[in-house]
């Protein structure tokens, strides 16, 4: 990752390109090393191996293929980084893709204006066969999607690759970013649209792919990943003493365990961790061939956002005593179908989609507060 993206002070790594050696490592050999320490860690055979890499390119990869890529022939780049997704290299450091989803609500009327002037794709699948608009952004993160909906709801969705020492790292630059994030995106909005936009919120899903912890300290740590509030003091204005207080509580829980109630899991023994909570998700694939593939899990919290951001917008109409605004079409029919749509299990769906599901669903609260949008429509006969 950009390191100016990282918090200054004491969580800063110096890269490693500034020094200078003499020393020169044998790459080849490493890489030969690497696929023989994959294999044995995950138990396979070479036949094995080479059909699970066969799965994960996309082409025919021979036992004698294996054989040879350990000994002496050095392995292509593609099958490095595929043996590197069969058998994760456990790092001193957090290695997370933070997918950011910033939500606003723009007037529905504004929604096609938009569309036509961004030039926007229309989609459909992150909400059943609900419709949506879709344009990349290209001045913000590694990369940045707009999905505006019929009714209003804008979803932003913010990728960020990052390397950090520790949760505590990451934890600070989260909500040090957050405001900024809401600013930016309030900002840009207001420039498309021609009137003042608020973006509302920010919620992160982190896909962790490189962990320095093994056995239950993962799953605390993953933990902290996802909800990672305690380890940020707001009392404290100085920066390095925040982080520096962050890493002590970060070290005494990682010892002692750190299982918040309201958090729930939908992670499958042998295959995945995963998390969800009000903070945030963290998922972490073990066997990525049976794990759940990262697009599933972001096009899911996509087409939940999209419906948590109306759901409260709506709420904030009844809370402020104002005569409900709606877009025609998207009342309370349109609800009951979202809530069947995000709430029933598909009949061709895994059980780990299914547990997905109902982590995510039932984490963010969206049950409750879309029963009281429905009935606050149905009653407004709309």
């Amino acid at each position: 990752m950009n390191v100016s993206r990282l918090p200054a002070g004491p969580g800063n790594v110096t890269g490693l390109h500034t020094r200078r050696s003499s020393y020169h490592p044998d790459y080849a050999a490493l890489a030969r090393n690497r696929v023989a320490l994959a294999r044995s860690s995950a138990g396979l055979s070479p036949a094995a191996f080479a059909e699970a890499l066969s799965s994960l390119l996309g082409r025919e990869v021979k036992a004698g293929h294996v054989a040879s890529w350990e000994t002496k022939t050095t392995p292509p780049g593609d099958v490095l980084i595929a043996v590197g997704a069969l058998a994760p290299v456990t790092g001193a450091r957090l290695g997370v893709r933070s997918h950011k989803f910033i939500a606003a609500h723009i007037s529905h009327g504004s929604v096609e204006q938009l569309a036509s002037k961004l030039g926007m794709k229309q989609v459909t699948g992150y909400l059943g066969k609900t419709p949506c608009w879709t344009a990349s952004l290209d001045d913000n993160g590694d990369e940045c999607t707009l999905a505006v909906w019929p009714w209003g709801t804008v979803i932003i969705h913010l990728t960020e690759g990052l390397d950090v020492p520790d949760v505590t790292t990451l934890a600070m630059w989260r909500y040090r970013s957050y405001p900024e994030n809401l600013e930016w995106a309030s900002q840009h909005l207001s420039g498309l649209v021609g009137d003042e936009v608020q973006a509302a919120y920010v919620l992160s899903l982190y896909w962790a792919y490189s962990l320095p912890w093994v056995g239950a300290t993962l799953d605390t740590g993953l933990r902290l990943i996802c909800a990672p509030r305690v380890l940020v003091d707001r009392d404290l204005t100085d920066l390095a003493a925040a982080q520096v207080s962050g890493e002590r509580t970060e070290q005494e829980l990682l010892a002692a365990g750190y299982q918040p109630a309201e958090m729930k899991a939908f992670g499958a023994p042998g295959v995945s961790s995963a998390w969800a909570s009000w903070s945030g998700v963290v998922y972490h694939a073990h066997d990525p061939l049976r794990a759940l593939p990262e697009g599933d899990l972001i096009g899911f919290e996509i087409g939940l956002q999209a419906i948590w951001a109306y759901t409260a917008h709506i709420n904030e109409q009844i809370e402020s005593d104002r005569d409900l605004e709606v877009c025609p079409r998207y009342g309370y029919g349109f609800l009951r179908a979202a809530r069947s749509v995000l709430l029933t299990p598909r009949p061709q769906e895994t059980g780990h989609h299914r547990q997905m599901r109902d982590a995510l669903v039932s984490s963010s609260g969206l049950p409750g507060q879309l029963s009281l949008a429905m009935e606050a429509l149905k009653e407004a006969g709309q």
